[in-house]
C-alpha cells in the first residue's frame, strides 16, 4: 500500500509539473491610434517671455496624450480628441530658435499573453521662438 501511494504521488507530481511549465503563446503589440496635428496656437512667441499655454489642434488625441516640446514630454491637458494643451515653461523659450512639437498617444499594456498597443507619435510642426 505504501509503495502504491508513493508511486501515485510521484506520478501526480510529475504530471502537475509538466502541465505547469508549458509555454504560452504571446501576442505582439498592435499599432495604436495615430494622432494628427493641424495647428499650433500660438505659432510663435517672443524669446525671454513668460511661460505660456500651447494649444495643439488636430485629431485622434487620446485622453493621456502628451505634447512633446523638442522631444521632451510636457504635462498635458486633454480637452478632447481634437485638442490638447500644455504650459510651456519660461526656461523653454529663453533663447530664440525653432522648436519641434509633436503629440504622442502612449501605448497600452497587454494582458497575460501580451498584446496591447504601441505608442504612436504625430506628424511634427515647427514652433518659432523669436
Amino acid at each position: 500500500m505504501k509503495i502504491a501511494n508513493t508511486v501515485f504521488l510521484a506520478a501526480l507530481l510529475a504530471l502537475s509539473l509538466a502541465c505547469s511549465y508549458s509555454s504560452k503563446a504571446t501576442m505582439p503589440a498592435t499599432a495604436g491610434t495615430m494622432p494628427a496635428m493641424v495647428a499650433l496656437s500660438p505659432a510663435s512667441i517672443k524669446a525671454g517671455g513668460q511661460a505660456f499655454v500651447l494649444t495643439v489642434n488636430g485629431a485622434n488625441f487620446s485622453g493621456n496624450a502628451a505634447i512633446n516640446w523638442n522631444s521632451m514630454g510636457m504635462t498635458t491637458t486633454w480637452v478632447g480628441t481634437g485638442q490638447v494643451m500644455a504650459t510651456i515653461p519660461r526656461a523653454a523659450i529663453a533663447n530664440a530658435g525653432m522648436v519641434t512639437v509633436t503629440v504622442t498617444n502612449p501605448g497600452t499594456a497587454g494582458g497575460m499573453y501580451g498584446g496591447g498597443t504601441m505608442a504612436e507619435t504625430s506628424n511634427s510642426m515647427t514652433f518659432t521662438v523669436n
